[in-house]
């Protein structure tokens, strides 16, 4: 049976989706945008904070399905303007290492609340 993965460490769902659901050994997160978990707010600054809070939020989801951004397969990279990829990868290699995730990055119209990034993850579990 499927596993909801539910934290108060990263943005509660803003629409009828869990934040992660584990299945025979894998978590299949959805897509985070930057929204602070604290206040509910999206986080200030340029497409590299608004990554760092995205990634953060995707950590937390992460780690309290028992895993950890060491264990993501893939990722999904939704941007609002391709313009901003080099300072989003930057922040992203931060993150993930020597042993990056497969991932695919696409341009997309709009992201919900306006953002300018939002990533979703496949990983192992714990």
């Amino acid at each position: 049976m499927p596993q909801i993965i539910a934290t108060e460490k990263a943005p509660r769902a803003i629409g009828p989706y869990s934040q992660a659901v584990a299945h025979n050994g894998l978590l299949f997160l959805s897509g985070q945008i930057p929204l602070d978990p604290a206040t509910g707010q999206i986080a200030d600054g340029d497409i590299a904070a608004q990554t760092g809070r995205v990634l953060e939020n995707l950590k937390a989801v992460l780690e309290a399905a028992g895993s950890s951004l060491g264990r993501v397969l893939k990722t999904t990279v939704f941007l609002k303007d391709l313009g901003e990829f080099a300072k989003m990868n930057e922040v992203y290699a931060q993150y993930f290492g020597a042993n990056p995730p497969a991932r695919a990055t696409v341009e997309v119209a709009r992201l919900p609340r306006d953002v300018r990034v939002e990533i979703e993850a496949i990983a192992a579990a714990g």
